[in-house]
């Protein structure tokens, strides 16, 4: 398949495709290209629904642009004390962003997921995602939020520098699965209450008894094997002490 960045028209056919209602697999042969490059292509500009060929040009040339420029560099990777390639790095963080932002994620929210993650620390301060992320405070407070709902971050506090710090660890994702198993969890339950309601015997009723079962399966699934992978999790962490 061929390599290289997408050039202006490979983003037209993109554009065309999605107006046509083609899947990633199908606009990805049109261009013969890996799907992963036409997923992230729209992920990062604007999703299914926002993609403009001309835009996404367009941002792709100011990042690239902002990537050569000489001014001092904000981003956390910008003097990597371990070697790393700072180009790499930025281009991975905008591919975990993009895919972020596949799941549903706004893209701030994702972006503040996303450096925290890169981060070797695994944990930054308001004032800090400010500066590395160059966006206002009330952005990152809005993010922040969202996140600690979802369970994908906690808040520490700082007793030296009294301020909060935001957290990611090796439970995060755990945490995260387990709030949405939860709530996999209510659906079960609000819908066979509904199927009550309408009577198990009506097809509305029906309907909603088979949404119950469902949830409740997945739900049950999620958990018991988010619950595995932490077994299997601490077992394979090593000793301290």
């Amino acid at each position: 398949m061929p390599g290289g960045r997408l050039t202006h028209q490979d983003r037209q056919k993109i554009a065309e495709g999605l107006a046509e209602g083609l899947t990633y697999t199908e606009i990805a042969g049109r261009l013969d290209r890996p799907i992963s490059t036409i997923t992230r292509e729209v992920a990062r500009n604007g999703g299914l629904g926002g993609y403009r060929a001309d835009q996404a040009h367009q941002a792709t040339r100011g990042r690239a642009r902002r990537r050569r420029s000489p001014a001092t560099p904000t981003s956390p990777t910008a003097a990597d004390a371990h070697g790393r390639d700072p180009e790499a790095v930025r281009e991975l963080e905008e591919q975990f962003t993009a895919m972020m932002v596949g799941t549903g994620l706004p893209r701030m929210t994702a972006r503040v997921l996303t450096c925290l993650y890169v981060t070797d620390g695994g944990s930054l301060t308001a004032a800090e995602l400010v500066r590395r992320l160059q966006v206002s405070p009330a952005s990152i407070s809005k993010a922040v939020g969202e996140l600690e709902q979802q369970e994908l971050i906690r808040r520490e506090r700082d007793p030296r520098r009294r301020r909060d710090r935001y957290v990611i660890d090796a439970d995060a994702w755990f945490r995260g699965w387990m709030a949405s198993a939860r709530q996999n969890t209510m659906l079960a339950d609000f819908a066979r209450q509904g199927a009550q309601i309408l009577g198990a015997t009506t097809p509305a009723g029906t309907r909603m008894q088979d949404i119950g079962h469902f949830f409740e399966h997945v739900g049950q699934a999620m958990i018991r094997e988010a619950e595995e992978w932490r077994r299997d999790y601490a077992a394979r962490r090593p000793a301290h002490g």
